[in-house]
């Protein structure tokens, strides 16, 4: 590939809700009602957050690079892809 232009990109998450009124819930070793603990939970949304979007970056790129050269497959999309650098390089 050649040089290209740097990709920037801003991403936002809405926070995750923390609830300050504990849910009814069940305690896994006597299996009685218990009340769920208040806790944060939204600080681990971060690595999570980075990974998705690092993939549907990939994803929509590679969308993007297929809707413009096409092609039934690896080979074929290469084809065109290079006969595109060919074209802007004699353009």
């Amino acid at each position: 590939m050649t040089n290209g232009e740097a990709l920037v990109l801003r991403a936002a998450a809405k926070p995750l809700a923390t609830l300050m009124n504990p849910l009814q819930s069940v305690n896994i070793e006597t299996k009685k009602p218990d009340v769920a603990t208040v806790e944060r939970s939204d600080v681990t949304a971060v690595p999570a957050c980075g990974v998705v979007g690092e993939a549907m970056v990939a994803f929509e790129l590679a969308d993007a690079f297929l809707e413009k050269f096409g092609g039934d497959s690896m080979r074929e999309t290469k084809r065109n892809y290079d006969a595109y650098l060919k074209q802007i390089r004699e353009f």
